[in-house]
């Protein structure tokens, strides 16, 4: 029912290649960066708004190129990288 993601790491490969994950900018992420928001975003399933500024540091890649792992606010949340910018 629900997919569980797991963390991966800077080398992993996918379909022969290794998976570039870049920020809003084209900055090339990889574990353990910080990374700040460009943008508010509303999270989902709550009343909570993530402010532009908020930064996230030691970030996790995820199977995703699109999506990152972060702590923000002691919650583990998935972010997209169109919305970030590398610090």
């Amino acid at each position: 029912m629900f997919e569980r993601r797991s963390p991966i790491f800077a080398a992993t490969i996918q379909n022969g290649n290794e998976m570039d994950v870049k920020d809003s900018n084209g900055t090339t992420l990889a574990e353990g960066d910080s990374v700040k928001l460009i943008k508010d975003l509303k999270v989902k399933g709550s009343s909570t708004t993530l402010k532009r500024g908020t930064v996230v540091k030691n970030i996790r890649l995820t199977d995703d190129a699109e999506e990152i792992e972060g702590k923000v606010d002691r919650a583990v949340m998935v972010l997209k990288t169109q919305f970030l910018q590398k610090v």
